[in-house]
């Protein structure tokens, strides 16, 4: 009796020792996961130098904001962020686009990003108010036509369908990403850095989704016309490529094998150079690109009176040889 009695005790005890292990983790307090730090100890967050390279890129976050949001909701930074626009005047015929409800979720989201883009960059570096906008119809018609070298019949109107929206669409953000690439060298300040590297994320995001959507239609044709939606965007492209003047930085959803990844595709759903890195531009080719005129003096198309921040206004006063 006090065998069997003795054994059950001690396997009581054994049981209750064991059960005691298997919760034991949850009694002991862990130290908290690593997770910094996020810049070097002795870095310096701003540089003066850093902050008109940012300010700079403001033109562009207007532009993308103004017309996502336009083309969306039929409304733009006066309703949806005023303060940001900071009294500046109100886009140029932009209104709200015939979208399907894919094309519509997709580009709502866009510009309600880019008002994330203008806070956290005025935010962080200050900024200056909306500049003119033309977001006109017959504004991106002149640029199709331009793209093609002859007069579209009908003129050309992003504002008519997802497609045309799409193909209007991909003008923007792509020029955007490639100034922030060709930003980066630049700056030094880790948190300016850190700024750059959240946006170009988004940037480049866009641009993916809006070539992908073009590239699933790459062999339709554009309506009315006998082009097809690969064709838009190379001509696109091209255009870009002649106002940047400094080589190819720019390319189509279609593209012949050399401009392929590693040479071998001829799908290109993302654009990039040789060894598939993307391209960047400084802040004169993005306005010879942004004013259409090939000139960063010469102010026009999208900003026609030109861009704001100092790295803008100084280029619009011609240097004394020209």
């Amino acid at each position: 009796m006090t065998t069997i009695i003795s054994n059950s005790f001690l396997s009581a005890f054994f049981l209750l020792i064991l059960s005691s292990l298997n919760f034991l983790p949850l009694c002991v307090s862990n130290p908290p996961p690593t997770c910094g730090p996020i810049f070097p100890p002795d870095a310096v967050a701003i540089y003066a130098e850093d902050i008109h390279f940012l300010q700079f890129a403001l033109n562009l976050e207007y532009l993308e904001a103004e017309y996502f949001l336009f083309g969306a909701l039929g409304y733009g930074l006066d309703q949806v962020a005023q303060e940001l626009a900071m009294g500046g005047p109100p886009p140029k015929g932009a209104k709200k686009a015939n979208l399907d409800d894919l094309a519509k979720r997709i580009i709502e989201e866009f510009g309600y990003q880019e008002v994330g883009h203008l806070r956290v960059i005025k935010s962080t570096v200050g900024g200056y108010p909306r500049p003119l906008l033309d977001l006109s119809a017959s504004n991106f018609a002149a640029i199709m036509d331009n793209a093609f070298g002859h007069h579209l019949e009908p003129p050309f109107d992003p504002y008519a369908n997802s497609v045309n929206y799409m193909l209007s669409s991909y003008l923007i953000p792509y020029v955007g990403l490639t100034g922030y690439v060709g930003m980066n060298p630049f700056l030094n300040g880790y948190k300016i850095k850190r700024l750059l590297g959240g946006l170009l994320g988004v940037e480049s995001g866009q641009d993916a989704v809006i070539r992908m959507y073009l590239y699933e239609r790459s062999q339709e044709l554009v309506h009315p016309y006998n082009y097809t939606v690969a064709e838009f965007t190379a001509q696109i492209s091209k255009l870009r490529n002649n106002l940047g003047k400094c080589g190819i930085k720019d390319e189509g959803v279609i593209v012949p094998t050399n401009l392929g990844a590693e040479n071998l595709t001829t799908s290109n759903v993302l654009s990039a150079m040789s060894d598939s890195k993307s391209y960047g531009r400084t802040p004169a080719e993005i306005l010879r690109i942004v004013y259409g005129t090939g000139n960063e003096h010469v102010p026009g198309r999208f900003l026609p009176n030109g861009g704001d921040g100092k790295i803008a206004r100084q280029l619009l006063v011609p240097p004394p040889w020209y």
